[in-house]
This record gives structure tokens, C-alpha cells and sequence, in this order.
């Protein structure tokens, strides 16, 4: 936790942690009360036992909220976080002041992308966080980002593999077994900000407009030069979207 003023709750993106976020902790601890912690089974958190469902994640939030003596937050998740908030939205809707929704989507996975996922966290207990590492960092950064700040690309990889496998395996089948929040944005009844990347080859910026048109009266953000990590990719442009929507909110 860092800083004082209105809480600013971060939800880190899989396979990350809450290091994705230190950018944002130093922008904005001046105005806000920046709060993130690892999921279970990233960084210093232990993996607990089966899969890391969306649920778990947002009761834990609520439950770090409740330690540090916090009524309401505004959340903001990125991909598997923006999941997990889908979930606040549902379970603890009572504790959110307002939504980030970043290079994220309401869909639940198809029973393709679910078994490859169960796949793919068979390999990461067999090999280790290397094949996560593998399998994912090729469609997390942009193209611009690849060609510009290879050191990036670099330095999540060494953040993966420094993860737990069990931790890995856990998101992953918590991932493909998460809910269709389609019907979840209908309820959302707080500020909302929808920010996709015009590199995104995950959650494209189709489906950040898409998802912008069901919540009523949120505003939407393309950031330039961005793919599905686009506060790391792109930090002016999404510091400066975010920071937009705060004085709104």
C-alpha cells in the first residue's frame, strides 16, 4: 500500500503479479491510496489447493479491504484482474466506488480454450513456469512493444519463471472455469472505464467496444501502441486515461 486519499485497488493480469503495477503506485500514490497484493500463487503469496477461481480473487480483495479498514475502492483490473472484478461486481458490489475494466472481456472460455488450458497447466507442473512463460508472453506485448522494449518482454519473462508452477497451474484451470459475465455488465452501476490496446491480440478493441456499449454510461480508452499489458506498454497514454477518468469518477 502506498499513499493517502480515495483507494485505488489494483488486480494484477495472469501470469503476472503485483509488480505489473508499479508504474501506476508511483503516478498516482501523490492523489490516492494505491493498494495491490498477489493473487494466490504469485509472488509472495502461496499457491492454495485446486484452481484459483475469479470468486477467490475478489473475496480476497474484499478481505484486504476489510484489514486496512476500507469501505469502497475503485478497482481496476487488467485481463485475468478485469475477471476477478467481474466478480466483485457479483459477490461485493457494496465495496466499489467505480471500474477499471482493462484488456479484458465478460465471455467465459469455449470448451477448446478451457481444455487447452488444462492442457497447458498439465506441461507447466511437468516442465515448470517455462512453458507459461512460452505460451503466453508471444500474445501479451504488442508488436510495437516487441520491436521497441525487448528488455520488457525480457523482464516478464524472468517474473514468470520465478512463479510458482503449482501457483500457474491453479490460475489456469480457475481461468477456464470462470463464469460468462456477460450478463454482469448489465448490473455494473458505478463509474467504469473501459481501456483495450490497438495491439491487443487477446481481447482486441472490438471487444473492449463491445463491452463499453453493455455498461451504462462508461467511457471507453484505445490506448495507441498497446497490447493486453497496456499500463506496462504504454504508461503516458494509460497513466494519463486513468487519470482522466479519477477526476471524473
Amino acid at each position: 500500500m502506498r499513499g493517502e486519499g480515495p483507494a485505488l485497488l489494483f488486480l494484477h493480469a495472469f501470469p503476472l503479479g503485483l509488480f505489473m503495477w508499479e508504474g501506476q503506485a508511483q503516478a498516482f500514490a501523490a492523489t490516492h491510496r494505491v493498494i495491490r497484493f498477489d493473487a494466490r500463487g504469485f509472488g509472495a503469496t502461496p499457491a492454495g489447493e485446486g484452481p484459483l477461481s475469479m470468486e477467490r480473487i475478489a473475496d480476497d480483495a474484499a478481505l484486504l479491504l476489510d484489514h486496512l479498514g476500507i469501505g469502497q475502492a475503485l478497482v481496476a483490473g487488467c485481463s485475468m484482474g478485469g475477471y476477478a472484478a467481474f466478480a466483485m461486481v457479483r459477490r461485493h458490489r457494496d465495496r466499489l466506488r467505480g471500474l477499471v475494466l482493462q484488456n479484458t472481456r465478460p465471455g467465459a472460455d469455449t470448451l477448446e480454450a478451457r481444455g487447452n488450458r488444462g492442457v497447458l497447466a498439465a506441461k507447466v507442473l511437468k516442465e515448470g513456469p517455462g512453458a507459461a512463460a512460452d505460451a503466453f508472453l508471444p500474445r501479451l506485448l504488442g508488436d510495437s512493444t516487441r520491436r521497441t522494449r525487448p528488455q520488457l518482454e525480457a523482464e516478464l519473462r524472468e517474473a514468470i519463471l520465478k512463479t510458482s508452477p503449482r501457483g500457474i497451474a491453479n490460475a489456469l484451470l480457475g481461468l477456464g472455469a470462470r463464469a460468462d459475465s456477460t450478463p454482469t455488465l448489465r448490473e455494473i452501476a458505478v463509474p467504469t472505464l473501459v481501456l483495450g490496446g490497438t495491439e491487443d491480440v487477446l481481447t482486441p478493441p472490438a471487444e473492449s467496444e463491445a463491452m463499453a456499449a453493455a455498461i451504462e454510461g462508461s467511457q471507453l480508452t484505445i490506448l495507441p501502441s498497446a497490447g493486453h499489458l497496456a499500463n506496462l506498454e504504454n504508461p503516458a497514454a494509460y497513466n494519463a486515461a486513468l487519470a482522466g477518468f479519477l477526476r471524473s469518477a
